[in-house]
């Protein structure tokens, strides 16, 4: 089994910056992508950013030009830098890897006021 937890969300104001970070323990030999979702009230979780091993990004268009994935294999961390935040990136925002199996964190609630 492999476990998730997050940490860095809050609240800021719009043009702000916030720092997620995600920590992964347990079973977490062989990992693949690892990265972040979000889920917005009354709207479907989402695909934020992703990582590969090998430190392949691939990212939303929403989120493009202004939010920077990274990922640490030795401390099996995942981080998610936002820049220049926008009311509509408020979400509750989880941690995200794969094996053979999905894993995820229990999310961590990101709040941009206008």
């Amino acid at each position: 089994q492999v476990q998730l937890v997050e940490s860095g969300g809050g609240l800021v104001q719009a043009g702000g910056s916030l720092r997620l970070s995600c920590a992964a323990s347990g079973n977490i030999f062989g990992l693949n992508n690892m990265g972040w979702f979000r889920q917005a009230p009354g709207k479907q979780r989402e695909l934020v950013a992703v990582i590969s091993r090998a430190f392949s990004p691939n990212y939303a268009d929403a989120v493009k030009g202004r939010f920077t994935i990274s990922r640490d294999n030795a401390k099996n961390t995942v981080s998610l830098q936002m820049n220049s935040l926008k009311p509509e990136d408020t979400a509750v925002y989880y941690c995200y890897a794969n094996r053979a199996l999905e894993y995820w964190g229990k999310g961590t609630l990101v709040t941009v006021s206008s």
